[in-house]
C-alpha cells in the first residue's frame, strides 16, 4: 500500500468527552469544506462548546490549502459534523472559504473557491490510509448529499437557501472516486 500520509495530531480540548466507538461501526466518510477563511478560524469554531456534554461541532480531519492534514478528533470517537450520520462516519474538512461570511445570503450561494492540488492529493492519501486501517469503510458523500434542509435566507426570509452546500461544485469528485475505491452516496 501507500505510505501513511503525515498527520499532525492536535486533539480538540473536548475530544476525550466525545462518545467512543468501535472502528468497525464506520462505513462512511463525509467530505466538508470549512466555509471559513483559514485553518486558525476553523480551529476556533471547532473548539466552541455547544452541547451539555462539553463538546462542539468538528470534523475528525482538516486539510489545509497547503495539503497539511490535521487530526482534531481520533476516528474512534464520534464527532459532530453531519446530522444523522455521526455514529457511522468520519468527517473530513477541507479549508475553503465557501460562502463565508454570508453563508445564508441568497445572493452569495456560489461556492467559487477551487480546492488546491495539494489538498486533493492529501485527501486521496488520507482516504487511502483510512481504507487500509478501517476495512468497514466503503462509502463517501459530500455534506450537501446528506443534509438537504433549506432555511430562510438571511437577506430575505421569503426565500429559502440550502443549509449546507459543501463541498460544492469545485470539488473534484471524479478524481477522488477514480483514486480511492469508495462508493459515493447521494
Amino acid at each position: 500500500g501507500m505510505p501513511r500520509p503525515p498527520i499532525q495530531r492536535n486533539p480538540l480540548p473536548y475530544a476525550e468527552a466525545l462518545a467512543a466507538r468501535d472502528l468497525a461501526a464506520i462505513d462512511l466518510v463525509v467530505v466538508h469544506c470549512t466555509e471559513l477563511p483559514d485553518l486558525a478560524m476553523a480551529r476556533r469554531y471547532g473548539e466552541r462548546v455547544l452541547y451539555e456534554s462539553g463538546t462542539g461541532n468538528s470534523g475528525h480531519y482538516y486539510i489545509d490549502r497547503d495539503g497539511s492534514i490535521h487530526e482534531y478528533v481520533d476516528p474512534d470517537r464520534i464527532a459532530h459534523h453531519t446530522r444523522g450520520y455521526n455514529p457511522r462516519s468520519i468527517g473530513i474538512e477541507l479549508v475553503n472559504s465557501g460562502r463565508y461570511p454570508h453563508w445564508l445570503d441568497s445572493r452569495q450561494q456560489a461556492m467559487d473557491e477551487a480546492y488546491t492540488g495539494a489538498q486533493v492529493e492529501a485527501l486521496i492519501a488520507l482516504l487511502g490510509d483510512l481504507r487500509a486501517r478501517i476495512p468497514s469503510l466503503t462509502s463517501i458523500a459530500g455534506h450537501e448529499d446528506l443534509d438537504l434542509d433549506e432555511v430562510e435566507a438571511s437577506d430575505d426570509p421569503a426565500l429559502k437557501v440550502r443549509r449546507k452546500r459543501d463541498p460544492g461544485t469545485q470539488f473534484p469528485w471524479q478524481q477522488i472516486l477514480d483514486a480511492v475505491p469508495l462508493l459515493r452516496l447521494s
